[in-house]
């Protein structure tokens, strides 16, 4: 509760509590780059000056020892040189535009890995990547939200299963819990939402689906292309994450021992931890959600600010404008023997009309009506939740939808 006397921040800046807390986001995360760009200045910059330092004494080194090289021309090779190994022409490399290289291509596009190992050259190869990534990555995005919510949907079940275990437990008879049952809920998937497993739960199932995942596939990489145990968590992390930086990449050697089997297995490994990492952090951000939550509350930004005119809602015959103001409606005498003329001065003037009126004077049937009966209970129902998840697109909709958003403690 805001104290007496004390206007919270958003209140003095006239912000609404999502606003309040998209800029709150804003900071943190402007904050939490510059840490980490500091951080990693101070990880990587004496290993990069260091590199630096030792390829310009063995390129002097070099001219040293053959004078009669031309410099420019010797800068040329390496340049060339350099971008035919990022191209995979020299070294001892597969093809990567065979089938099977065109295809872990347009895996890593769709993906939205991109680990630029393998990128078009041609004009209209770039052209045709633009449209198809576009909608690629469309649906593989559609398809990791419809994961996430069939790992929600699995839970649902378990957690009924747990519950309909509990009552045999209990000794009620089969007639006695179809009957609970019923009175909970049908049978049917869509009467799952009212088992929503906790966001902490679904947090963990997918950081130890995850993490078996990467330690599954890490096993497999280290002995397989050469890498440390470590090389390869770091792949799957990259990978997974949908980072793909490009500094390590699978399948890039020009044989491998059962090279279908390990395409397979590859292919296998990345679909599910990208599924499982991209889930997770959809779940997470609910977390951070509800941190930012905790701090407006904690900054005094209950952001409970009034407009001085009340907003417009909207007029129906369900809610006058009297209930919309918080107020009474002033009493409205009229004195005419023309229904139709005491009906229209009642809708101009914001009182709630008569049921007879308004069945009269929109000539609607009483289906309709009960329409927008439900419309109303559901408007209601939306607007008394609190947790700030309404209106969500993609994964904030189905986590909005099929979980249960507790409040964020910290005590937790």
């Amino acid at each position: 509760m805001t104290r007496p006397g004390r206007r919270g921040c958003c209140t003095l800046l006239h912000l609404k509590e999502d606003n309040a807390r998209f800029l709150l986001l804003a900071v943190v995360l402007c904050g939490y780059m510059a840490a980490g760009a500091a951080l990693f200045m101070l990880l990587e910059a004496d290993h990069e000056r260091q590199a630096r330092e030792e390829y310009d004494a063995e390129y002097g080194q070099f001219l040293e020892e053959h004078p009669g090289v031309n410099r420019t021309q010797l800068d040329r090779l390496l340049h060339r040189h350099a971008l035919a190994e990022a191209a995979g022409i020299v070294g001892n490399k597969r093809p990567r535009w065979d089938f099977p290289g065109s295809f872990y291509f347009v895996g890593t596009v769709v993906s939205t890995i991109g680990f630029g190992m393998t990128t078009p050259q041609t004009t209209a190869g770039k052209i045709v990547l633009i449209f198809y990534g576009f909608f690629g990555c469309a649906g593989a995005i559609l398809f990791f939200n419809l994961f996430l919510e069939r790992i929600i949907t699995f839970l649902a079940y378990i957690l009924r299963a747990l519950h309909e275990r509990d009552l045999r437990r209990k000794g009620l008879s089969k007639d006695q819990r179809n009957r609970r049952r019923d009175s909970e809920g049908s049978e049917d998937e869509d009467q799952l939402d009212s088992w929503k497993p906790s966001v902490y739960w679904v947090m963990l199932i997918l950081l130890l689906g995850a993490l078996v995942v990467a330690v599954c596939a890490s096993s497999m990489y280290h002995p397989v292309e050469d890498w440390s145990y470590f090389e390869a968590v770091y792949f799957c992390f990259v990978t997974f994450a949908t980072i793909g930086f490009g500094d390590y990449v699978v399948s890039q050697k020009s044989s491998y021992a059962n090279v279908h089997l390990y395409r397979l297995g590859n292919f296998v490994f990345i679909v599910l931890g990208c599924c499982c990492v991209y889930s997770l952090f959809n779940v997470t951000s609910i977390i951070i959600k509800q941190v930012l939550n905790w701090l407006l509350r904690r900054l005094n930004c209950q952001c409970t600010c009034q407009l001085k005119k009340p907003p417009m809602t909207r007029r129906n015959a369900i809610t006058p404008g009297h209930l919309h103001r918080g107020n009474k409606a002033p009493t409205v005498t009229v004195t005419d023997t023309d229904g139709d003329s005491d009906s229209e001065y009642r809708r101009n003037s914001g009182e709630m009309i008569s049921m007879k009126d308004f069945l009269q004077a929109n000539k609607i049937s009483l289906a309709m009506m009960q329409k927008q009966l439900w419309e109303t209970a559901q408007r209601g129902r939306a607007n008394n939740n609190n947790s700030g998840f309404q209106d969500g697109v993609g994964p904030l909709a189905i986590l909005n939808r099929k979980l249960g958003q507790d409040e964020f403690d910290p005590s937790v």
